[in-house]
C-alpha cells in the first residue's frame, strides 16, 4: 500500500519523522529525569509532535500516563479545571475500575458530574461550567487524583501562556503551588507566543520563575529537510526539484506543518517516473492559500480597520520590521499616528496575528502573511 510519507495530522511513526535528533534527545532526558520543561516554538512548527515522537519512538506510554491538554481557547480559571479535569478522568480514571473509585472519591465537589453510560457499559464525566462553584478547591481535588495515580505522569499543557490572560487574579501562583508540590508527575509546559513564555519563566518576579528547563524549536534546517523530502520522493520512484523544496521552505518560513502539507500534495500529484517542479509547487501553494481563503477572512472579522492596514503595512514589508512608529514606514504606508499604530500593535500581538521577535515584528502565521500579501497586489 502506497503510503503518503507526508503526514500533517494523527501520531507520525518514527522512521516518517523529520529530524529534531537533539531536541528528543534533550526533551527525553528531561523527562526521563524527571524534570519540567518549557517547549516554546512558533505555532505550527511541530511541538506537540515531537512529545508524540518521544513516546513513540521510546514507548514513554509503557512507563508513564500521557496527558495532553490543550487549553488555546479557555479564557478563565473554571475553563481551564473543565479541560484539566476532563484530561485527567480519561486518562486515570479509566485506566481501572480501582482508579476510577479513587478519582470519584477524591472529586467530590464535582459529584453531580459523574453518569452512567448504558449503551458502552462504562462510567461518564460530564463537568459543566456551572458545576465548577468552588475553583480552587475542584483544582486541588484533581492534583490528588493525579498524586495518586497508579503510575508517574507526564502532563503536557499546550498554550500554556494563555494562563496569564484570564480574568482572575494569580492564576500562575495557584497552579505553581500545585504544581511543585505534586511527586507523581511532570509537565511540559509548550507556548507559541515566546515573549509571555519568556516572561513567565525567565522573570524573577514571576512564579514559574526557574521552574523547567528550556527547549525552543527552531525551523528545522533547509538541508535536512530537502534530504528528508527527497529521499521519500526517491522511495516512490518519483523526484522532486531541491529549487520546488527551497520555494516551498522560504514562502512558509521553514513552519513544518505548512512543509509537511505542500509536500503531502506534491508527493500526492506527482505520477511514479515524474519529477515536482518549481511551477507545479507554485500552483499547489496557490491552491492551498485558496482554499484557507474563508479562514483568513474569518479570523479578521473582528479586526478593526486600524490593525488591518497594520497588518497589510507589515506583510508588504520584504523583512521584520525593526520600528512600527518611525516616521518613514508610518508615512511609507500612510498610516495614522504612532498612538494609533501602538494600539494597533498592542490587539494584533493579543490575537497572536502579529508576533514580535528580538525587537522586530512580522505577521505570526506565514500562511496570513502570503495571502495578506495577495490581496494587497
Amino acid at each position: 500500500m502506497n503510503i503518503n510519507p507526508f503526514i500533517v495530522s494523527g501520531k507520525i511513526p518514527a522512521e516518517l519523522y523529520c529530524d529534531r535528533n537533539q531536541e528528543t534527545a534533550n526533551l527525553l532526558k528531561f523527562l526521563q529525569s524527571q524534570e519540567n520543561v518549557v517547549l516554546m516554538s512558533q505555532r505550527r512548527m511541530g511541538k506537540t509532535k515531537l512529545v508524540e515522537h518521544c513516546s513513540e519512538a521510546n514507548e514513554l506510554d509503557k512507563q508513564y500516563i500521557l496527558m495532553y491538554a490543550d487549553i488555546l481557547h479557555t479564557t478563565s480559571l473554571r475553563e481551564f479545571i473543565q479541560l484539566l479535569g476532563g484530561v485527567v478522568f480519561d486518562s486515570v480514571a479509566r485506566r481501572s475500575a480501582k482508579m476510577m473509585k479513587l478519582f470519584t472519591a477524591t472529586v467530590k465537589s464535582l459529584r453531580g458530574s459523574f453518569g452512567y453510560d448504558p449503551i458502552l457499559n462504562t462510567p461518564t464525566f460530564d463537568i459543566r461550567l456551572g458545576d465548577i462553584t468552588a475553583p480552587e478547591y475542584t483544582l486541588k481535588e484533581i492534583f490528588e487524583c493525579i498524586e495518586k495515580a497508579d503510575r508517574r505522569c507526564i502532563i503536557v499543557i499546550d498554550e500554556f501562556q494563555q494562563v496569564t490572560k484570564y480574568s482572575e487574579k494569580n492564576v500562575e501562583a495557584l497552579l505553581r503551588s500545585h504544581i511543585q508540590n505534586v511527586s507523581n508527575a511532570n509537565f511540559v509546559f509548550a507556548g507559541s507566543q515566546r515573549r509571555l513564555m519568556e516572561e513567565m519563566f525567565f522573570s524573577e518576579s514571576r512564579p514559574f520563575y526557574m521552574n523547567a528547563r528550556s527547549i525552543q524549536l527552531a525551523p528545522i534546517p533547509f538541508s535536512d529537510y530537502y534530504q528528508f523530502a527527497s529521499h521519500h520522493f526517491k522511495q516512490a520512484g518519483k523526484s522532486i526539484d531541491e529549487e520546488a523544496v527551497k520555494y516551498v521552505y522560504d514562502t512558509f518560513l521553514g513552519v513544518t506543518l505548512y512543509l509537511q502539507r505542500m509536500m503531502k500534495d506534491a508527493y500526492n500529484l506527482t505520477a511514479s517516473g515524474d519529477s515536482c517542479d518549481i511551477a507545479a509547487i507554485k500552483q499547489i501553494i496557490n491552491d492551498y492559500v485558496l482554499e484557507c481563503e474563508p479562514r483568513l477572512r474569518e479570523q479578521l472579522a473582528f479586526v478593526t480597520e486600524t490593525q488591518k492596514e497594520l497588518l497589510y503595512a507589515v506583510s508588504e514589508e520584504p523583512e521584520p520590521v525593526n520600528n512600527l512608529t518611525s516616521s518613514s514606514f508610518i508615512k511609507h504606508h500612510r498610516l495614522k499616528s504612532s498612538s494609533a499604530v501602538q494600539a494597533a500593535a498592542r490587539k494584533l500581538l493579543e490575537y497572536d496575528l502579529l508576533t514580535r521577535n528580538e525587537g522586530t515584528y512580522s505577521i505570526a502565521d506565514p500562511l496570513m502573511a502570503l495571502w495578506l500579501h495577495s490581496k494587497r497586489f
